[in-house]
């Protein structure tokens, strides 16, 4: 797939120009082969296109003899060597010394014939980390320290045009630099070795064009810096600047600078500018002529953009004022390592636009060139980051690989901002640098984890409470961009949180937005065990996603949370009309590009064996003319009788077809379910009976006995099929409620079990109707005060336990501070996944489920139901943890299923393994506040429900 990429960057060829001096057609071969640069891979594309080499590993597994080894690609991945995780050094307190394996590689090529007389350069993309490179046994030139970057070695005299050749290259999985080591492989990743990007050779002719450095500014100012190479005296370049059809839409044109390097620049009029929103491109066409006579050709794609930091102001796009919603992205596949290929990049890219981002921080160095093709393309901006994880390069190695990183990277008009490193991984000598190689000046940024290291006016300050944060963006000067805010280890930070900062960000002068930490856990394939899921324990898992990009609950928090289309209702309300407020968060687009359908929908009911929803009525319409960062409203044109449908769906479509986000509110999704409830007119009343300290009230076939001390549930007896063993509750969450009477009552035919208690929790009524549905009616008083959570437990076996169907917010578990989910009809069948953690098999079975209809819990004991008719019920479903240490975090209530009238939120775990209380992330991680009286109904059915005909 890289290969075509790289086809598709050859430059057209003027025909109507070759046959003005050409005397026929027949030389247009070889014409076409002088102009352009030609490439010849010697690796393969990527890591699923690869070529066998030769290698040998000097230490670890099947080292000390030459064999074969796939290129691109990891050693370790193919079965070499001996695995390290960067913080290796702090773990084992050793030094990187144990780690320094060497694989060096050989590989036979040919060249053809007609490169005589052409230069030919040895590029290599990547290559962990020191490289020394040979060719026909000779040195191609100085060994190359830096694992992230492009190198190349001018090797036309030391090749042999028409015959066989030999790359011989030696990698050491250390540096012999220090400071390399320090910036790149003393750090929280994975260390690997090898050669890791593609190797190829490209040819040129004599006299070309070396490189090109485009400024294009909003105004539609042009310049191009150009480099050449033995150009002839008198010679010109030709430049054509066209859209991406090939239109020409302007041409310019330059003598040939005698010190090689040319500038062209000029004014083009009428262009569409380029801005995450709407990326558009042209392409820059040279010709390096000698009179008539092309010499080379080469083409560039770009974009006009201004970028600029207002100091005391803000991050401005093309003169508008931007927020950056972006998130930490690894080059990293479980399988392959930091080896990619452009599909995964892709897909990345469009993961990242899916959760309503549009940014993305190359952490922690510079990424593939493919995945900067597809910024530029798809429209994401970009901080390309030097390496340097808390530690910087020194300057003399610094120097060249920042000159590598920005003369590859200079003309993708997605970079925004280039990174010196990242928390004190920053040599400020190289801050100058950046800007020798890139003639649109963009902004150089320091990346830090402590105050007092901002830089171009802009604090980058990483993972601030929320209270520090407002401090920081109270302010009257510096810019505040964390490049690094709740960090998503385990299932905490991420979307946790993450409204309450956002608010405070979109509502905030001095804010640009932010980077969330990370894209994707860093679980890599151990080809030495059994090629099981590693993830360093508590290292690496610290992503929105798993290894194989595998959902977890933050991604559609965060899609909600970073909707453009912002919509903030819970629950609709009485006299809703299909109004609804709702603001412009684009910063280039105006609502009325985008569209919106509505539907109103009816679940299906517990007994019907599927999940999803029937649609009654919807409609289409044409989003308000509401322009960016401004407020309006639309107003969805319901029937007359809308109220009789369970639910109200509204989905936005961007201007490029693709969802924005789809919100969902219950209307009366319990109405049918309730009028079977209450139909008494089938099954009959059982008897009651006390016996041993036990009572027992039946109905409908059913008979549950309780425990008059304790007034607890002690045993569940169907009409068929074995026992339930839902059994102990209610058991208050917050402390005892001894009991204090018991009594029976008939009450229209069904049988009720009153259990009064001591202390808050007051009473809780069991009754048993004949058509064998069970209500429990419980009511508490807590002194006022905040709760982590505030409800009643039961016992119930997790072996038991096969799926879960229900009608609320789903499908996956909520945190107070991550309330976000779909209310629709969903399923999950039982898993043991904890967050970031083997297998991944999302969404997580076990959690807090939120705004719950009604549940089905399939078991091997047969099934049951619960029922409430009252909004804002959670059900807790067992025992897992959203941050892990020496006890999960934060403490669950007691027993195995609860309901709930509140849950506790969830705080972060820092690289340094600190838990935080949820609370310091923003109001919504504070406790419950509790005061008055909580009364509540529940109606369980502890059997197999009919299906609805």
């Amino acid at each position: 797939m890289k290969l075509k990429l790289l086809e598709k960057a050859k430059p057209k060829v003027n025909l109507t120009l070759i046959l003005s001096f050409l005397t026929g057609l027949l030389m247009l071969p070889q014409m076409l082969s002088a102009q352009q640069k030609e490439t010849m891979y010697l690796s393969g594309t990527d890591n699923e296109n690869t070529v066998i080499w030769d290698f040998f590993c000097t230490g670890g597994r099947k080292s000390g003899f030459w064999t074969k080894i796939e290129v691109p690609s990891h050693w370790e991945q193919q079965g070499f060597g001996t695995y390290n995780y960067g913080r290796d050094y702090v773990t084992y307190g050793k030094s990187f010394e144990f780690a320094d394996e060497k694989g060096m590689y050989k590989h036979s090529f040919d060249v053809p014939a007609d490169w005589d007389g052409k230069k030919v350069e040895l590029v290599f993309e990547g290559s962990m980390t020191d490289t020394e490179v040979k060719v026909n046994g000779q040195s191609a030139g100085e060994i190359h320290q830096g694992a992230f970057y492009r190198f190349k070695y001018d090797i036309t005299d030391l090749l042999n045009p028409g015959e066989e050749n030999l790359l011989e290259v030696t990698v050491s999985k250390m540096s012999s630099d220090h400071s390399v080591n320090r910036a790149e492989r003393y750090a929280d990743y994975w260390i690997f070795g090898g050669i890791f990007r593609p190797v190829y050779l490209q040819a040129f002719p004599k006299e070309h064009i070396a490189h090109t450095a485009i400024a294009a500014e909003v105004d539609g100012s042009f310049k191009a810096e150009i480099h050449t190479e033995e150009s002839p005296r008198r010679g010109q370049i030709k430049a054509e600047i066209t859209d991406l059809q090939g239109n020409v839409i302007k041409i310019l044109d330059a003598r040939v600078s005698r010190d090689g390097l040319t500038t062209i620049q000029g004014k083009v009029e009428g262009i569409k500018t380029w801005t995450s929103e709407t990326p558009n491109l042209y392409e820059l066409h040279l010709s390096l002529k000698d009179g008539d006579e092309v010499l080379h050709t080469s083409k560039e794609r770009f974009g006009f953009r201004t970028i600029e930091i207002r100091k005391g102001d803000g991050i401005y796009v093309n003169g508008t004022k931007i927020k950056l919603k972006g998130v930490n992205r690894h080059c990293f596949w479980p399988e392959t390592g930091r080896s990619l290929n452009p599909t995964i990049d892709l897909n990345d890219i469009l993961l990242i636009k899916e959760m309503n981002m549009n940014a993305v921080r190359t952490a922690h160095y510079p990424p593939d060139p493919s995945f900067l093709d597809l910024c530029d393309s798809l429209g994401l901006y970009v901080m390309d980051e030097l390496g340097g994880w808390q530690n910087a390069y020194d300057t003399e190695p610094g120097e060249k690989l920042v000159k590598e990183m920005v003369m590859r990277d200079v003309n993708h008009p997605s970079i925004i901002f280039w990174s010196n490193g990242n928390e004190g991984g920053t040599n400020k000598e190289l801050d100058d640098d950046f800007l020798m190689y890139d003639p649109s000046n963009r902004p150089v940024l320091h990346a830090h984890h402590r105050p007092g290291n901002d830089f171009n006016g802009v604090d980058t300050n990483h993972y601030e409470n929320y209270e520090s944060l407002l401090n920081l963006l109270d302010r009257d000067s510096l810019i505040y961009i964390p490049t690094e805010f709740l960090h998503g280890q385990d299932d905490g930070g991420a979307a946790s949180g993450l409204h309450d900062y956002w608010e405070a960000m979109w509502n905030s002068k001095l804010s640009g937005g932010g980077f969330l930490w990370v894209l994707s856990d860093e679980g890599i394939v151990r080809t030495d065990i059994h090629n099981k899921i590693d993830v360093n324990r508590l290292n690496a898992p610290d992503g929105l996603v798993g290894p194989f990009r595998q959902k977890e609950g933050s991604v559609f928090a965060i899609r909600e949370i970073y909707s453009p289309v912002k919509i903030q209702l819970d629950k609709l309300p009485a006299d809703f009309d299909g109004t609804l407020d709702l603001e412009n968060r684009y910063h280039f687009n105006n609502l009325k590009e985008v569209k919106f359908e509505w539907k109103l929908v009816d679940y299906h009911q517990p007994s019907h064996p599927q999940t999803g929803n029937r649609v009654l009525s919807s409609g289409e319409f044409e989003g308000p003319d509401v322009a960016p960062t401004k407020s309006g409203h639309i107003q969805i044109p319901l029937p007359q009788n809308w109220q009789e449908s369970e639910g109200l769906r509204l989905t936005a479509t961007d201007p490029h077809g693709d969802e924005i986000y789809t919100w969902s509110w219950p209307v009366a999704p319990v109405k049918e379910l309730m009028t079977k409830i209450e139909d008494q007119s089938q099954g009959k009343e059982g008897p009651y009976g006390e016996k041993d300290g036990m009572v027992s009230i039946s109905g409908g076939g059913f008979t549950l006995t309780f425990d008059k001390e304790t007034g607890k549930l002690s045993k569940i007896e169907k009409p068929s099929g074995p026992e339930l063993s839902f059994n102990n509750g209610p058991t208050f969450t917050q402390g005892d409620s001894p009991v204090s009477s018991v009594t029976h009552e008939e009450v229209n035919g069904s049988q009720m079990f009153k259990v009064k208690y001591e202390g808050a929790l007051k009473y809780a009524n069991w009754t048993i109707q004949p058509n064998g549905w069970v209500s429990l009616t419980y009511e508490y008083e807590l002194p006022d005060g905040e709760y982590p959570y505030m409800g009643i437990s039961f016992d119930y076996p997790e072996a038991n336990v096969i799926s879960a169907k229900w009608l609320g917010n789903g499908p996956y578990r909520v945190w107070k501070n991550r309330p976000q989910g779909q209310f629709g009809l969903h399923q999950n069948l039982y898993n043991d996944t904890h967050t970031g953690a083997v297998p991944w098999n999302y969404p997580e079975f076990k959690g807090y489920f939120s705004d719950i209809a009604w549940m089905e819990i399939n078991t091997a004991q047969g099934k049951f139901y619960v029922v409430s008719s009252e909004d804002n019920l959670f059900v807790r479903l067992f025992d897992f943890y959203g941050l892990s240490g020496p006890t999960s975090y934060p403490k669950l209530p007691t027993g195995d299923i609860s309901f709930l009238d509140g849950i506790p939120g969830l705080g972060s775990k820092l690289a340094l393994g600190i838990t935080s209380r949820a609370g310091v992330y923003g109001p919504q991680g504070d406790d419950n506040k509790v005061g008055g009286p909580i009364k509540r109904t529940l109606y369980f059915y502890f059997g197999l429900l009919q299906e609805t005909p």
